[in-house]
C-alpha cells in the first residue's frame, strides 16, 4: 500500500512548507541534474566557464520542463519532476565525437538540432496516441537489457574517463555514498547520500589544493579563480540558443533518436510509480499520451535553451513516498527555484571547478544503480524461462559487443565510393547501432515479439515482486 498521503495532487500546502518542500524536490535533483553537464563539458572540450553556462542552461531547461510536465493540459498532470536524462549519454557521446574537431558550440549546435526534430517526434507519439500502440511490445524483456545498457556501457566513462584520475578521491565518494545510503539510517541523510558525499570529499580537495598540498596539475586540484570572473547574474538575452543557431544533421538525430526510444520506456514506468507513490489510480492512456508528448515538447526546447536531454526523475518519486507530499504545486514551486538557480552565474562556476575524480566516484555508483534496475525491472519477466534467458542474454550481450565493431568499422557503412542518400542513410544506421541502447532495445524488441510467449512469461501486466 502507498503510504497516507500528507497532502494529495490538488492540495496547496502552506507557503512555507510550499516553499520548503519545492526547494528539497531540487535538492533532490541536483547531484544528478549537475553531473549530466559535467560530463558532456570536458568531454566536448569546455573550459570552466563554459561549462558553467552548460549548467546555467540546464537548470533553466529542466525547469520550465517540469512546469510542462506538471500542467494538466499539456502534459501528464502528475507530480513528477523532469531532470537532465542519463539515457542521452551514449547518443550524446556518438554526437560529441562526430564533431567535437568543430569546437564545443558546434557539438551543441548539433545536439541542439537532435534534440528539436526527436522531440517533435516524440511530442507527435505521444500527443497522437501512438504511443498507446507502440508500449504493446515494450515489455520488461525489452525495458530490462535497454536499462542495462545504458547503465554498464557508461563503465568506462565512469572509471577510466574520471574515477582512475585520482582513485583516493572516487574510492572516497564511493564509500561515502554507500554510507549515507545504506548504513546510516536518517531518512534525511539517506535521500540526498549523493549530494552529501560529494560535497564532503569537494571541501577537503579544496582545504587541500588552499593549502598547496594538491597542485594545478593534480587531479583533484580546485580553482577557484574561474568563479570570481564569472557573472553574478546571467545575461537574459542567452537563454535563447545561446550556444548560436542549432544544426541538423542526419547521424547526429538518428544518433539522439536512440536516447528517445529509451527515455520514453523509463517514464512510462514513472507514471506508474508517480500514481503509485501519489496514492492515486494508474495513469490512464490519455494521461500517458500527455506525458510522453510533453516530454517531446520539453526536449525540443531544451534544444532551443541550449540545454540537454530531459526525463521524469526517479528519485524525485521516492521523496513523495517518503514525505507524503504529493502536492503539485510544490512540484512547480521547485521549477520555479531552479529556473531562478539558472540566473545565478556564481553558482554554477562553482559547479562547474569539481574535479574529475570526484565525478567518477559519483558516476560508479550511479551509473552502477541504474544497471542493477535493469535488472530490477526483468523481475517482472519469467527469468526461470529458458526463452527470457536467451533473449536477455543475446540482447545484453549484442549492445556490449556491437557498438565496438560498428565504430571501428564506419566505412562499411559510410563508404566515400557510395551515392549520397546511401552514404547519408549508412551514417544513419552506424550512429544508431554504435549505441548500446539502441542495440539492446532492437535486439530484445525483435526477439521478443517474435518468439511465442505468455503475458505472464514476457512480464505484461505484472507487477515487481514485493508490490
Amino acid at each position: 500500500m502507498a503510504r497516507q498521503m500528507v497532502y494529495g495532487i490538488n492540495d496547496r500546502p502552506p507557503l512555507f512548507i510550499t516553499l520548503l518542500s519545492g526547494a528539497q524536490h531540487v535538492l533532490t535533483l541536483f547531484g544528478s541534474t549537475t553531473l549530466v553537464p559535467l560530463i558532456f563539458g570536458p568531454a566536448m572540450g569546455m573550459d570552466a566557464l563554459q561549462i558553467a553556462s552548460l549548467i546555467s542552461c540546464v537548470y533553466f531547461g529542466m525547469g520550465i520542463a517540469t512546469l510542462i510536465q506538471t500542467s494538466k493540459k499539456l502534459g501528464s498532470g502528475l507530480p513528477i519532476v523532469q531532470g537532465s536524462s542519463f539515457s542521452f549519454i551514449p547518443s550524446v557521446m556518438t554526437v560529441i565525437a562526430l564533431y567535437k574537431a568543430a569546437g564545443p558550440e558546434a557539438v551543441m549546435q548539433y545536439m541542439g538540432g537532435g534534440l528539436i526534430v526527436g522531440g517533435l517526434i516524440l511530442s507527435f507519439v505521444g500527443y497522437s496516441r501512438i504511443v498507446g500502440y507502440i508500449s504493446r511490445v515494450i515489455t520488461p524483456v525489452v525495458i530490462g537489457p535497454v536499462i542495462m545498457a545504458i547503465g554498464f556501457s557508461l563503465a568506462g566513462t565512469a572509471v577510466q574517463g574520471n574515477a582512475a584520475n585520482y582513485w583516493p578521491a572516487s574510492l572516497a565518494v564511493v564509500v561515502l555514498i554507500f554510507l549515507f545510503s545504506l548504513v546510516l539510517r536518517n531518512k534525511y541523510i539517506n535521500i540526498f547520500a549523493i549530494l552529501l558525499a560529494i560535497v564532503l570529499v569537494y571541501l577537503v580537495c579544496l582545504g587541500l589544493s588552499l593549502k598547496g598540498i594538491f597542485t594545478p596539475e593534480h587531479p583533484a586540484y580546485i580553482n577557484l579563480g574561474r568563479v570570481s570572473e564569472a557573472p553574478w547574474l546571467r545575461d537574459v538575452k542567452n537563454v535563447i540558443i545561446p550556444w548560436g543557431a542549432p544544426k541538423f544533421s542526419f547521424m547526429a538525430i538518428a544518433a539522439m533518436l536512440a536516447g528517445f526510444f529509451a527515455t520514453m520506456i523509463e517514464s512510462i514506468g514513472d507514471y506508474h510509480s508517480v500514481s503509485y507513490a501519489s496514492g492515486v489510480d494508474d495513469p490512464d492512456s490519455e494521461t500517458i499520451s500527455r506525458g510522453i508528448g510533453a516530454e517531446g515538447l520539453c526536449c525540443a526546447l531544451s534544444g532551443v535553451f541550449g540545454s540537454v536531454g530531459t526525463t521524469s526523475y526517479t528519485e524525485n518519486i521516492g521523496l513523495i513516498g517518503l514525505t507524503g507530499v504529493a502536492s503539485r504545486v510544490v512540484v512547480r514551486t521547485g521549477a520555479v527555484i531552479l529556473i531562478l538557480m539558472s540566473f545565478v552565474g556564481k553558482l554554477s562556476a562553482l559547479i562547474a571547478t569539481m574535479p574529475s575524480p570526484i565525478i567518477g566516484g559519483a558516476y560508479i555508483a550511479l551509473f552502477g544503480t541504474i544497471g542493477a534496475m535493469g535488472i530490477q525491472v526483468l523481475m517482472r519477466a519469467d527469468m526461470s524461462s529458458q526463452r527470457n534467458i536467451l533473449i536477455v542474454g543475446f540482447a545484453f550481450l549484442m549492445a556490449m559487443g556491437l557498438p565496438g565493431w560498428v565504430e571501428a568499422n564506419q566505412t562499411l557503412f559510410m563508404n566515400d565510393a557510395q551515392g549520397q542518400v546511401m552514404h547519408t542513410i549508412g551514417g544513419m544506421v552506424w550512429a544508431v547501432l554504435k549505441t548500446p541502447m539502441a542495440v539492446a532495445g532492437l535486439c530484445a524488441a525483435v526477439c521478443d515479439s517474435l518468439i511465442p510467449g505468455t503475458d505472464e512469461e514476457r512480464g505484461i501486466n505484472v507487477k515487481p515482486r514485493g508490490i
